[in-house]
C-alpha cells in the first residue's frame, strides 16, 4: 500500500495517515493480519517525523483498526464483515450530485465532515 502526504495541506500529517489506512482497512485493500510499515522505514519513506506516525499509529489502535504488537509492529485487526454496500452507494450518489452542481473536492468533504460533526454532536 503507497501511502501519500501532503505537507500543504491544512490537516495534520498524521491525521492524512489515519485517514489512509482507515478507508483502506474498510475497502479491503488492508485486510485483516496486515503489517504496516515500521514506523520509522514509513516515517523516511514519507519524510516525516518519526513521531508523526507513531501518533498515527496509537490513533488506529485507539480505533481498533490496528493491533500494536512488540515486535511485529502495526497489524490490521478483524472487524468483522460489515456489508459497506449501503454507505458505498450513499458515497457515490454524493460524489454524483456534488459534480453536478460543481462543487470542489474540498468543499464536499468539508460537507460531510460537517454533517458528522453535528451528527456526533447530538
Amino acid at each position: 500500500m503507497l501511502f501519500r502526504i501532503d505537507p500543504s495541506s491544512v490537516e495534520p500529517l498524521f491525521q492524512q495517515l489515519v485517514d489512509q489506512v482507515r478507508v483502506a482497512a474498510l475497502r479491503g485493500d488492508l485486510p485483516p493480519g496486515t503489517r504496516l510499515p515500521a514506523a520509522r522505514a514509513l516515517a523516511a519513506s514519507l519524510e516525516i517525523n518519526l513521531h508523526t506516525v507513531l501518533h498515527a499509529y496509537q490513533v488506529l489502535r485507539d480505533e481498533g483498526v490496528v493491533e500494536l504488537r512488540r515486535g511485529r509492529g502495526a497489524v490490521v485487526v478483524d472487524r468483522g464483515t460489515a456489508d459497506l454496500a449501503p454507505v458505498h452507494d450513499a458515497v457515490a450518489g454524493l460524489v454524483a450530485a456534488a459534480r453536478a452542481l460543481g462543487l470542489a473536492p474540498g468543499a464536499t468533504l468539508g460537507l460531510v465532515k460537517d454533517a458528522l460533526a453535528t451528527e456526533e454532536a447530538r
